[in-house]
């Protein structure tokens, strides 16, 4: 069972790091940097706040604390990617470090305990916080080159209107 759910915890993660990389690659340079206003952030921040939290959290993750003492989480919300270049290779970085780190646990791996900002998790949990962050900032990823995109975005689910359709073709 754990294995089954290792293997499953690494093929959400993969998915998400997929749609994601999907969004942005259907944006303009200028795109990935637009944000609605001073209070919001562009895509480039999310994806420097989701480089430095991956860093931080999966470095060692299993000995030491997942919040590392080098991380400058406020700086992460500041925009200092310049160009699309910097911000695949920083996207790159974090998701490698993640899918590198998991896929080197075992399965006796989950029965250990992790810390983060000095509190108790379990390996299951930690996993867990981190898919559900993930997952929550590349909703936002997604929601923002929607707005950017508009009529021209290619969906990267099932298209609105289309769930019949898709059942159907499922069932054959």
């Amino acid at each position: 069972m754990k294995e089954a759910y290792l293997k499953s915890a690494i093929k959400r993660f993969d998915y998400y790091r997929s749609v994601g990389l999907r969004s942005m690659e259907q944006l303009s340079d200028e795109d990935l940097f637009w944000h609605l206003d001073e209070e919001s952030n562009s895509i480039a921040i999310i994806v420097n706040h989701l480089h430095g939290n991956m860093l931080s959290r999966w470095t060692n993750f299993l000995q030491e604390d997942g919040e590392k003492p080098w991380r400058e989480r406020d700086a992460e919300f500041e925009n200092r990617i310049k160009d699309r270049k910097e911000l695949m290779a920083k996207w790159n970085e974090g998701w490698d470090l993640v899918s590198d780190t998991l896929n080197a646990l075992s399965a006796d791996d989950l029965d250990k305990e992790v810390r983060i900002r000095n509190e108790a998790h379990s390996v299951v949990d930690a996993i867990n916080r981190q898919l559900a962050h993930y997952a929550y900032h590349v909703g936002q990823m997604v929601y923002v080159a929607k707005m950017r995109k508009g009529k021209q975005w290619k969906t990267l689910t099932i298209a609105k209107g289309k769930s019949k359709e898709f059942n159907r073709s499922m069932r054959k």
